[in-house]
């Protein structure tokens, strides 16, 4: 061990010193010559020219973060995306056209190589302790994520495989070089800045020391104040310097934004009611239909929405743990599949108001594979497969194999969930499978499925432009805590075709490989996709205001603060505030509002 951690010191000091001289050389040699440069001022804006700045949005978290690191142990939180969305890349991605535009870098071009990218920086970028961003910053950025100090092996592993260099030119020029040539190389390569005059030289300190400190950002919110389990507040940058631009002009509009700590949802449908909280997803169907017969909505204070948005689906579902023995058999895991009666659920639980998911990646062009369908509800297949594994039912209906019950523990962690689970436990009990319901605090969720110490996780990922494969499917990532293979899937095959995706340069073929693999998971039957969403649904107290669009073609939350896609289109309007506190006061009723928004609405469904 110790010679090892040696050898790899001596090769990260030598890496350094090579690419010390790699920049001063670059920098002297100047960029290629006959670069095209590119920028994208054209594509249309989707805020609203009539938002306002100022005041408060109080928001909540079900559950403290473990640490504000957003790299390292503890740090895969529901809440890392709120620090993270602060801080900028390089370019993004229009939410409507998925065209490149500007973010820290105003400038882009392609090398001939198709694996290397060049940026001029916007040279008002600024961290939030009013340092400049530069060049150094990005190149410093694979430094820290190489770094073992980190604890952090998938981006570790990231860093590594998939970006080869950051060549710096001067403060505001630089390069970002892929290992390999690649169609989608904007996506791989426009990567975030890291402060390095914040961090410098990394240590096995680095877990502890930066637990809870605010390191400095680029985005247009800082967290200032916060308190270990009661709250965290964020506040806009009043200079913020990328306030005038094309694509951030008219929004991250709120002055404030609190996230206080509520464990429950009913708790939390209480503080709503009394304005202390000022948004509500009701997406779900009990809310909508149900819950919202109250009289703030039905006086017109609180207003509903109902938004439709076109976009890549999350991978919402049932996780199988294929290290625990029960469901190393593939036929055993298809059985469990066939037990599960998502169909019931959505009608009796959820109002029809869902969709079946087929399969993990739908919503994604020509990468989903449409042929795919999930196992369905089916009692004799349940019966068939177990059977051929020589499982019989025990004295209490429950199958059973050498003196063990088909017996698993469901982990989650949304108690709005346990209606669903409640009425899969009870259709499982049918087909002979016991499913014993485990909720937990989310961070305590979170924690137990990342040290894979789950049978089955009842959970969903976050998306993205195209699917991700390595992180969830890989075998590097199995059998190991902190990676995003929750499944432990270990299959040569599986390997080699997600490695030929990751490494292909034709689009065409990856495509291809992408419907491969997702056949292969099917097959391998480790997922059991539930429900579909293709909309949000909001309650909001009426003094907040939205565009005529009310959010984007892939909106998912149309009050998120900050999110550089599509965050921060609100408005907080004091008038409105001001006569609804008057009207509430009167026990005046004003006119009910629900708007149902299809601007955006799937053509398919």
């Amino acid at each position: 061990m110790g010679k090892k951690s040696g050898v790899y010191a001596a090769i990260v000091i030598f890496s350094f010193f090579i690419f010390g001289l790699m920049e001063i050389k670059c920098a002297a040699m100047g960029l290629p010559k006959n670069l095209k440069w590119l920028t994208n001022n054209s594509d249309p804006v989707f805020s609203s020219t009539e938002a306002k700045k100022g005041g408060t949005f109080h928001s909540s978290i079900m559950s403290f973060p473990l640490t504000f690191r957003t790299v390292g142990p503890d740090s895969n939180s529901s809440f890392r995306s709120a620090i993270l969305d602060n801080q900028l890349s390089l370019i993004n991605i229009h939410p409507n056209t998925e065209s490149i535009i500007p973010e820290i870098a105003t400038h882009w071009a392609y090398g001939d190589d198709k694996k290397t990218m060049y940026f001029k920086l916007d040279k008002q970028a600024k961290w939030s302790d009013g340092k400049p961003v530069s060049s150094h910053d990005f190149a410093y950025t694979l430094e820290f994520m190489r770094s073992k100090f980190i604890v952090a092996p998938w981006y570790n592993d990231y860093y590594t495989k998939e970006i080869e260099k950051v060549i710096v030119y001067d403060d505001h020029t630089l390069a970002v070089v892929a290992t390999k040539a690649q169609p989608d190389l904007h996506l791989r390569v426009g990567i975030n800045p890291t402060p390095e005059h914040y961090y410098g030289k990394l240590d096995k300190k680095f877990v502890r020391k930066y637990n809870w400190k605010i390191a400095p950002n680029t985005g247009p919110y800082q967290v200032y104040d916060f308190k270990k389990g009661k709250y965290i507040k964020f506040k806009r940058k009043r200079n913020w310097w990328a306030k005038d631009h094309r694509y951030s002009k008219n929004r991250f509009n709120v002055n404030t934004v609190i996230y206080k700590v509520i464990r429950d949802s009913n708790v939390l449908w209480e503080y709503f009611k009394k304005g202390k909280i000022d948004a509500f997803v009701i997406t779900i169907p009990k809310y909508w239909h149900v819950k919202t017969k109250t009289p703030v909505v039905e006086n017109g204070y609180v207003h509903k929405i109902w938004f439709f948005n076109d976009t890549q689906q999350s991978a919402q579902g049932m996780w199988l743990n294929q290290d625990r023995a029960i469901f190393k058999d593939k036929e055993v895991r298809y059985a469990f599949a066939h037990s599960m009666n998502i169909q019931k659920v959505i009608k009796k639980v959820l109002r029809n108001d869902y969709y079946r998911l087929e399969h993990g990646f739908m919503g994604y062009g020509s990468y989903s594979n449409n042929s795919i369908h999930a196992r369905r509800f089916d009692l004799e297949k349940v019966k068939n497969y177990l059977k051929n594994e020589n499982w019989k039912r025990g004295g209490d209906g429950i199958w059973e194999k050498n003196g063990k019950r088909f017996s698993v523990e469901v982990s989650y962690h949304f108690d709005e969930h346990t209606k669903r689970l409640v009425v899969l436990k009870e259709e499982a009990k049918k087909a002979g499978i016991e499913l014993r319901l485990q909720r937990l605090d989310p961070a305590a969720a979170y924690k137990k499925v990342l040290e894979k110490r789950h049978d089955v996780a009842w959970s969903g990922w976050s998306t993205s432009l195209r699917p991700q494969y390595w992180e969830h499917f890989h075998s590097t990532n199995a059998h190991k805590p902190q990676t995003n293979n929750i499944t432990n899937t270990d299959d040569p095959e599986m390997d080699k075709l997600i490695e030929a995706y990751r490494s292909s340069l034709e689009e065409d073929e990856r495509i291809a490989v992408s419907l491969k693999i997702q056949e292969k998971i099917h097959d391998i039957g480790m997922y059991v996709p539930t429900f579909m969403v293709p909309y949000v649904r909001h309650a909001y107290w009426r003094w907040w205001k939205l565009p005529a669009a009310s959010g984007t073609k892939i909106s998912g939350n149309l009050f998120d603060p900050f999110g550089s896609t599509t965050g921060g289109l609100f408005w907080y309007d004091k008038h409105v505030h001001e006569t609804t506190k008057a009207a509430v006061k009167r026990k005046e009723k004003l006119k009910p509002v629900t708007i149902i928004d299809k601007t955006y609405k799937m053509e398919n469904i």
